[in-house]
């Protein structure tokens, strides 16, 4: 099979609460196709539950989510009710409701006729058991034996190595297929004039061998107010779907992080579920130190080639079985930035001096197996005989390193945002350590001192800074959103900044609903690739959060502006990533994750930037800094309340006027 055959996403219907999805049809229907069904972590418990009443199914009117773990679907039934009139009178309701572990639906047959109706409503289901990788590269999976449970009424069960599958229905016949693969629930029903009818039924999941767990920690109380109500109805949205990403590992039931996003990646992801906690700061620090210590729980300590573990590096996948997979560059440096962003926002002392052996660790993986070649500047190598991934950075795709005139980059590879995160990671690790009485800031700064040096001398190309370095160490000379990273890592002095920012807000880059992960005007130009030429929504609010900060708000502005134009063009919920060159609204990448988890986290990072919220807890201070611009045509109005700052919950916002103002919060508000 090629990567071709990989199931699209984007017309589906996603509930889930983790580590439970339902990928649905529009109309509900849930088919034996591509990536429909129920999945349990990385196993489809459920591939098809067909509605059919009266023998035929029903004709769908609407359908889609109602908040991140439910969903609704109407349909009529066309051939009941009233046969004198054109008007639909029996109407199908189809409510599903996600919890972890347990998918239930109602099934509402309403009448509007004067006259009874005598139907059946029947439901077939089939279960294949299929794991994610088979499901990604449309590999069939044989379907699995359906048995009924006599002595429990119309249930039935099924499992698969460590999986048990239970379904139960009330007041159901069950007939099974021949081959004992596919069952049929069939209630009989009566519906008097003007009627209603419901039915419905359950699935529940016992799964002995998850990598991760759901998670019991309380939803954010956050609401916001502005004069552009994009950004309320995008938060509201993107908060849910985090909350219903929450999951956390058997081991350590009390510390939880973000999956990175249905169906493909549910499970502990380094990079994503770092920049989820990480962007999401503002409403607490609680997921970033449950982020925090599951990874050091996971932090390499040997050298394995097969898995790219090495002492101190932060694990990139998490999946079934246990098997952890340690290939990216990225996430050792994000795992100390967030420790140290998390600290400056409340994170308590005792929880932060915790984690100081594995700061330590992850520091030294900087200097040591992070830079291999000792050139200062930190680069990776597939080492596991091409059955890893080519590239460890966020870009991960096979082709994503290309130079201005398309042509592939060979490894080993030096990522330029990966300097970015490194030099950050040096001077704030080494801020930790000082603040904790611990010996080596200084070298940890001298070390940051020398990597922006050699950084300065490799990378600098036409006036930007260049994607990458390949083996050759020549730069990698495309204009990509990577370098819309190193704003505000200290890397870069503020003339270079500047340059920077004027270079990503040029037509090439800002798509208008967002910003270009590869210039316009580049060989390798792709608005429907992975990584050449689509937008991801965390990238673009990444930088839209670093410009804003940087002192640049009119280029983050617009980018700002793009994004939520593109999250009401998605009904709210913003994909893994897309293409904005369509003109009118954003064009959907077909297999991309949705919801997911730095998506989500985006809302945050807007959240952040136009309030200009800084918060520093050890200092005891808060500033909120509005940038001065407006967005989409509307005032500056700002209100959020469910800011965290220690375990106190305050609001922030701007008046009409466009001043800032703090309200409830025991921090000292600075100017």
């Amino acid at each position: 099979m090629s990567a071709l055959d990989q199931p699209w996403l984007h017309e589906l219907v996603t509930a889930l609460s983790a580590p439970t999805a339902v990928l649905s049809e529009s109309s509900g229907q849930i088919r034996a196709l591509g990536a429909q069904g129920v999945l349990h972590a990385d196993i489809r418990v459920l591939s098809a539950a067909v509605l059919t009443v009266g023998g035929a199914e029903p004709s769908a009117v609407s359908g889609g989510i109602t908040g991140a773990r439910t969903a609704r679907f109407t349909a009529v039934a066309r051939a009941l009710g009233d046969d004198w009139t054109v008007d639909p009178t029996v109407q199908v309701d189809r409510e599903r409701i996600v919890t972890p572990g347990e998918v239930s639906e109602r099934i509402r047959l309403i009448s509007f006729s004067d006259s009874p109706v005598q139907t059946v409503l029947a439901l077939t289901v089939a279960a294949d058991m299929a794991g994610l990788p088979q499901i990604k590269s449309a590999h069939p999976a044989a379907p699995v034996l359906l048995r009924p449970l006599a002595s429990a009424g119309a249930t039935l069960s099924w499992e698969s190595e460590s999986v048990r599958v239970t379904l139960t229905t009330v007041d159901a016949s069950v007939s099974l297929s021949e081959a004992g693969t596919e069952a049929v629930l069939s209630w009989p029903v009566r519906l008097e004039g003007r009627g209603v009818h419901e039915v419905s039924w359950c699935l529940s999941v016992r799964d002995a061998a998850a990598a991760a767990a759901p998670a019991s920690s309380p939803p954010w109380r956050v609401s916001a107010l502005a004069d552009d109500t994009r950004l309320p109805a995008l938060l509201a949205q993107s908060l849910a779907d985090a909350d219903a990403l929450k999951m956390t590992t058997p081991g350590t039931p009390s510390d939880v992080f973000l999956a990175g996003g249905a169906p493909w990646f549910f499970t502990l992801f380094g990079r994503d579920s770092l920049w989820a906690a990480r962007l999401l700061l503002p409403f607490g620090w609680q997921l970033a130190a449950g982020t925090l210590r599951t990874l050091a729980g996971l932090q390499g300590t040997r050298h394995n080639p097969v898995t790219a573990e090495a002492p101190g590096k932060i694990p990139h996948e998490l999946r079934r079985g246990g098997y952890v997979s340690y290939e990216t560059i990225d996430a050792t440096p994000l795992w100390i930035c967030l420790m140290h962003d998390a600290w400056r926002s409340g994170m308590p002392d005792d929880q932060v001096a915790a984690l100081l052996p594995s700061l330590r660790a992850a520091l030294e993986f900087l200097r040591c197996d992070g830079d291999s070649d000792g050139d200062s500047l930190l680069e990776y190598v597939d080492a596991s005989g091409g059955h890893g991934l080519s590239n460890h950075g966020w870009k991960d795709s096979g082709d994503a390193i290309r130079f201005a005139d398309g042509t592939v980059a060979a490894s080993p590879i030096t990522l330029c945002e990966v300097q970015g995160y490194a030099h950050e990671a040096a001077v704030h690790g080494a801020d930790l350590l000082d603040y904790f009485g611990v010996a080596g800031g200084d070298r940890w700064r001298e070390w940051a001192a020398r990597l922006a040096e050699a950084f300065r001398e490799s990378f600098w190309v036409n006036g930007y800074p260049a994607l990458a370095l390949d083996r050759e160490k020549r730069p990698v000379d495309s204009l990509t959103s990577n370098i819309g990273h190193l704003l505000g890592t200290g890397l870069l002095t503020p003339d270079e900044e500047a340059l920077v920012a004027d270079r990503l807000g040029e037509d090439d880059m800002n798509s208008g609903f967002g910003l270009r992960t590869m210039s316009a005007r580049d060989g390798g130009y792709n608005p429907l690739s992975y990584h050449c030429g689509s937008v991801w929504s965390h990238d673009t609010a990444i930088v839209v959060r670093a410009l804003f900060r940087a002192g640049h708000p009119k280029t983050a502005a617009s980018l700002a502006d793009g994004l939520l134009s593109a999250a009401a063009g998605f009904g709210g919920r913003l994909p893994e990533l897309y293409s904005g060159d369509a003109g009118q609204w954003p064009t959907p990448y077909p297999a991309a994750c949705r919801p997911q988890a730095w998506s989500a986290a985006a809302a945050g990072a807007l959240v952040q930037g136009l309030l200009g919220l800084e918060i520093d807890v050890p200092a005891g201070t808060v500033a909120v800094r509005p940038p001065g611009v407006r967005i989409g045509g509307a005032g500056p109005r700002l209100h959020l309340d469910g800011l965290v700052a220690r375990t106190e919950t305050f609001s922030a916002g701007i008046t009409e006027a466009g001043d800032p103002y703090v309200g409830g919060c025991g921090l000292r508000q600075v100017p």
